[in-house]
């Protein structure tokens, strides 16, 4: 039995037996039915399952794009005409803030790694929460009971030396 199916743009003829086509299509041949009745039958099940119009395949693909619906910070619902939903989000934090946050946690562990693997402890856990944790210079100081003016200078060495560790390294 020959059927044509839709392949991009064109049909192409296939040659397929007719337990095949029963078991593929669950279409089976009544008694009174001639053979080409059934094949009629069978490529109409065709077109209407697999041969379906252009318009439905572009619709699968663009069913997406309209307009988008954001809520503002207050809480009301606005409407961007200006661009499809798909082509332009206006606060993308929503697609991205689970991913985003497990590549800073992980870049923020390497880099406490290659602190800690370069400094003494102390001043590796100085750095780490001066540079990286963003606190300022008195706020650590006061959180470890120690002067300022000290914390500052330590603050400074490492400092140096990671520049000249990190101006002997290629990257």
């Amino acid at each position: 039995m020959k059927i044509k199916i839709r392949y991009e743009n064109e049909y192409q003829t296939l040659e397929v037996e007719t337990k095949e086509i029963e078991k593929w299509l669950n279409i089976s041949i009544s008694e009174e039915e001639s053979q080409e009745d059934y094949e009629k039958r069978v490529q109409d099940v065709i077109e209407e399952r697999f041969n379906r119009p252009d318009y439905n395949s572009w619709h699968k693909h663009d069913r997406h794009t309209g307009n988008a619906y954001m809520k503002s910070k207050d809480g009301t619902v606005e409407v961007n005409t200006e661009e499809a939903i798909m082509f332009r989000v206006a606060d993308k934090s929503d697609f991205n803030s689970s991913i985003d946050g497990v590549h800073n946690q992980l870049e923020y562990e390497a880099c406490c790694e290659t602190l800690r693997s370069l400094l003494n402890p102390a001043v590796a856990d100085m750095v780490i929460a001066i540079a990286l944790d963003g606190y300022t210079v008195g706020e650590y100081a006061a959180s470890i009971d120690e002067d300022a003016n000290n914390v500052s200078h330590r603050y400074r060495r490492a400092i140096n030396k990671l520049k000249k560790v990190f101006s002997k390294t290629s990257f």
